[in-house]
């Protein structure tokens, strides 16, 4: 029967190294915990960054469209100047060849 029996030594021994165990494996999560929080963290700021992007990019397509828009307007207006100065130096001509040609009949005698 003295065989199935530990010391009390042996006891305490094992006591402490469980202890100990405990202690350590304590630690390890303390510290794993510390660990996700700061993913956990780094989540949330990612996913903030993320919104932050696609906010930007649907700004920067609607700028896009703007400008394009702006540009299509702009060509008008400066094509609009350029019509009416086409137009004036057209009937300018037409006048001076209507001109040229009635001094020519005329001198022709028609």
């Amino acid at each position: 029967m003295d065989g199935d029996y530990i010391s009390r030594e042996v006891h305490e021994e094992f006591r402490r190294s469980m202890e100990a165990e405990n202690k350590r494996l304590e630690d390890e999560d303390k510290r794993q915990n510390r660990r996700i929080d700061v993913l956990e963290e780094n989540v949330k700021q990612l996913a903030a960054i993320n919104t932050s992007v696609e906010k930007l990019a649907l700004n920067m397509e609607n700028m896009l469209k703007e400008q394009v828009s702006q540009g299509r307007r702009l060509e008008t207006l400066e094509n609009r100047d350029g019509d009416m100065w086409r137009k004036v130096v057209g009937y300018a001509v037409t006048a001076v060849i209507g001109i040229v040609l009635g001094y020519i009949f005329k001198q022709i005698g028609f």
